[in-house]
């Protein structure tokens, strides 16, 4: 039975760019969220943000390929994790434009994070900004298929915080229905007063650092970075080879920004993705839970846990080091699992020191162990909800 294998991936969030910055934060348990320095926004003292640690200027010169043509930052940040997916697959320029290479990517902010000139472009107040073609939030892959001459398949999706989650498994179904031979799939956003005021609207911004499944928790950070991966198909997979095993996605169908208390599309999602890995419930070894910190999510996902598994396995949240970075979270997070499959380490829960009742399962150091099967969560607005499941060959 031919499998969908990993072949290379790009990230930066955080925690720095490139896999092994933001690995070797991860080991040390260092989180990076912090009070923003480069994203300007009155809110900017009242909350704590996830911002790559770089002006616009930095990220440019981290750049092999030079910079895109329209640089807002979400396609700078694209750009970059891009590259180094690129480069770890070792994709040659022929298979790039290749018409058997896809490209399938996500935003929910695409060009927006430059708000003020959207406002002043979209009012007329201005000539127009450098910025004006950019507002669609596909601009970024439209900007990576020209740069890098990809002529094959291409979408953008906008599923909020599912985004890239379901970027891989539209990817993974095509390589598996043969209709592409390699297909590079993940998501970006970036900071923006669009959505920072979006969120704190909704008043689920912890003001202080995010404390998923704690029972102080108050809501989340918000952060911005990006991720990529590279698929192919392959009939025989290698030792130590990793792939995508499960995938599924289910509609909670209850409430635009927040899921039933059933937690019906977390448990179908899990499910589903299970049968279609052929796996059983304890033979998962982590779960990289959505884990937002806000006081819904969190209790509806362990509750979802509790009703999956008989023995809830070891899982944390990485937001607690990244911040929500909203459609790039699924495809950041699934190459926290890949590191996770690749190293046999699981890394600590940040800012939990009071975990939610019941619910004890959570890492408090970072542990090593053999690790097979890891499930990735991600559960976006709307009841969107998709888990992903990432093994490894033994």
């Amino acid at each position: 039975m031919s499998q969908v294998y990993v072949a290379g991936f790009g990230i930066v969030s955080a925690l720095g760019i490139g896999a092994e910055s933001n690995l070797k934060h991860l080991k040390k348990g260092v989180s990076g969220i912090r009070k923003p320095k480069y994203f300007h926004s009155k809110y900017a003292e009242n909350y704590h943000f996830g911002e790559v640690p770089f002006s616009d200027e930095d990220l440019i010169r981290h750049l092999s390929f030079g910079p895109p043509e329209n640089c807002s930052r979400t396609n700078i940040l694209a750009q970059l994790a891009f590259e180094e997916a690129i480069q770890s697959a070792g994709l040659s320029t022929s298979e790039l434009s290749s018409f058997r290479t896809g490209i399938i990517s996500s935003s929910t902010v695409g060009g927006m994070c430059n708000t003020d000139d959207l406002y002043a472009d979209a009012n007329e107040f201005q000539d127009p900004s450098q910025f004006i073609h950019t507002y669609d939030n596909a601009n970024h892959a439209l900007e990576l298929a020209k740069k890098f001459k990809i002529k094959g398949f291409m979408d953008v999706i906008n599923t909020a915080c599912s985004s890239s989650a379901n970027a891989i498994m539209l990817g993974t179904q095509l390589l598996l229905s043969n209709q592409l031979d390699c297909v590079i799939v993940g998501g970006v956003d970036s900071l923006a007063k669009y959505t920072v005021n979006g969120f704190n609207s909704l008043r689920i911004l912890d003001p202080a650092w995010c404390k998923p499944f704690d029972e102080s928790r108050e809501g989340l950070n918000l952060g911005e970075g990006a991720g990529y991966l590279v698929l192919k198909k392959s009939a025989i997979l290698e030792k130590n080879t990793l792939y995508v095993n499960g995938y599924a996605n289910q509609n909670d169908a209850f409430h635009p920004s927040a899921t039933s208390e059933e937690a019906h599309g977390p448990i179908l999602a899990m499910q589903k993705a299970l049968v279609k890995a052929e796996l059983v419930p304890n033979q998962i070894d982590y779960i990289n839970a959505h884990g937002t910190g806000t006081p819904n999510n969190d209790r509806t996902e362990l509750f979802a846990f509790s009703q999956v598994f008989d023995g809830i396995p070891p899982y944390s949240s990485t937001k607690s080091y990244t911040g929500h970075t909203l459609a790039a979270a699924g495809a950041i997070e699934a190459i926290y699992s890949l590191l996770a499959l690749r190293h046999n380490e699981t890394w600590k829960a940040l800012n939990n020191p009071t975990p939610i009742e019941h619910f004890k399962a959570q890492e408090k150091d970072n542990l090593q162990k053999e690790i097979h099967h890891v499930m990735s969560n991600s559960f976006g607005f709307g009841g969107n909800c998709s888990s992903l499941i990432f093994s490894k060959v033994v």
